[in-house]
């Protein structure tokens, strides 16, 4: 299965938390809240809103979609 394509904000924002190392990252609601935390709104939401890529992205990796100018 190929990685899931999320936002560069999103991206940066999972990165964030999990190299804190503060929690397992397939802790949904607590790696939501880290990211809020630590200031990445948008990944906060998308996290929250986006349970299934959520999952899929753990398993399979996530890579920042095409941003469209």
């Amino acid at each position: 299965m190929p990685k899931v394509k999320v936002p560069k904000a999103v991206l940066d924002g999972l990165e964030a938390v999990r190299r804190s190392g503060l929690t397992n990252m397939l802790d949904r609601p607590v790696v939501a809240q880290l990211a809020e935390e630590f200031g990445f709104e948008e990944a906060a939401r998308w996290i929250k809103t986006h349970r299934r890529e959520f999952a899929a992205g753990i398993f399979h990796g996530f890579a920042a979609r095409e941003e469209k100018k």
